[in-house]
C-alpha cells in the first residue's frame, strides 16, 4: 500500500477516476457537484491518493474549515474491490496527519450516514442533531480532535 500526498496532475487524476467510479457511478451524485473549483488542481486543496500494487484504489482531501485550526476533510472514497482492507483507515490516518502537519487542532467531516460506524471506530463523533441530505444522499457531520 502506498500513501501519496498528491502533486501531480496525473495523480489528481487518480483521484477524480476513483471518485467518479464511487460516487458518479456508484452513488448517482452529479458530476456538477461531485467536482469543484478543489479540484482545478493539485494545489487547489490537499488531495491524498492511495495505491495498491501501483492501482489506485482509495482517495479523499481536506481543506481549511471556516472555524479556526479546523480541517473539513472531503471525498473519502474507497473503490468497491479493495473495501474491508483497511484502506479506508490507512487513508483517515493520512489526511489526520497531513491536517495536524499543517497546524490544524480538528477535522469535520459530513459522513454518509451508512459511513457513519466506520468514522466513529476512527474517534469520530458525531454532532449534527439530525441527519440533513447532501447530493441526494442523507449525511451526518462529525468532529474529531486531532
Amino acid at each position: 500500500m502506498e500513501i501519496v500526498n498528491v502533486k501531480t496532475d496525473l495523480e489528481l487524476k487518480e483521484c477524480l477516476a476513483i471518485r467518479r467510479r464511487v460516487f458518479i457511478e456508484g452513488q448517482n451524485v452529479p458530476a456538477d457537484i461531485e467536482v469543484d473549483a478543489y479540484d482545478a488542481s493539485p494545489g487547489a486543496c490537499t488531495h491524498i491518493l492511495v495505491r495498491v500494487d501501483g492501482a489506485p484504489a482509495g482517495c479523499g482531501r481536506w481543506i481549511p474549515y471556516k472555524e479556526a485550526n479546523t480541517a473539513k476533510i472531503q471525498r473519502v472514497a474507497v473503490l468497491p474491490e479493495f473495501r474491508g482492507t483497511g484502506i479506508g483507515t490507512r487513508l483517515m490516518e493520512a489526511l489526520e496527519r497531513s491536517a495536524r502537519q499543517a497546524g490544524m487542532d480538528a477535522s469535520i467531516l459530513d459522513s454518509q450516514c451508512h459511513a457513519e460506524p466506520f468514522y466513529r471506530r476512527l474517534g469520530y463523533i458525531t454532532i449534527s442533531e439530525e441527519p440533513f441530505e447532501e447530493a441526494g444522499i442523507m449525511h451526518v457531520r462529525m468532529r474529531k480532535a486531532l
